[in-house]
């Protein structure tokens, strides 16, 4: 099977009587959509890139594209390509000229690097299988600009 491309609804604040955690949504093209936990400050990266905001010091999500770029490494797709025990993992893909390398990342640096490089959201089918819920079943969702 291969990969299905997906691309980021948004960056939430799932908030429930337990507490509120910082939230991606991803949405698999219709073929699901995919809640993936992450950090706060991951999470405020990930929101910066979708709404296009640069800060005036480069934090390490737009420091690693700025290497990249002068360096002459491209980048070819995040690949979200597993969830084992509630834990998403991610590859980069990477080309410098004839050259491919695979890199193990979090899905949420991923993602922020992604969206800054401007590289396809890529996850495997079965990932999408298990961690897809509907709409409805997602736990109260409030933007993260909102919440903070």
């Amino acid at each position: 099977m291969s990969s299905q491309s997906c691309h980021v609804q948004g960056v939430f604040m799932s908030v429930s009587e337990m507490g509120a955690a910082p939230t991606v949504v991803l949405d698999a093209d219709g073929k699901g959509t995919i809640p993936i936990y992450v950090g706060l400050w991951e999470a405020i990266s990930i929101s910066n890139a979708l709404n296009m905001e640069m800060l005036p010091r480069p934090i390490t999500h737009d420091l690693i594209i700025e290497m990249l770029r002068r360096f002459g490494i491209s980048l070819d797709a995040l690949h979200i390509d597993s969830l084992e025990e509630g834990v998403f993992y991610a590859k980069l893909v990477l080309k410098q000229e004839s050259r491919t390398e695979v890199m193990d990342c979090r899905p949420s640096d991923g993602i922020a690097i992604a969206l800054r490089y401007g590289a396809p959201i890529l996850i495997d089918p079965d990932v999408i299988q298990t961690a897809s819920v509907k709409k409805e079943e997602l736990p109260k969702m409030v933007d993260l600009k909102e919440y903070l």
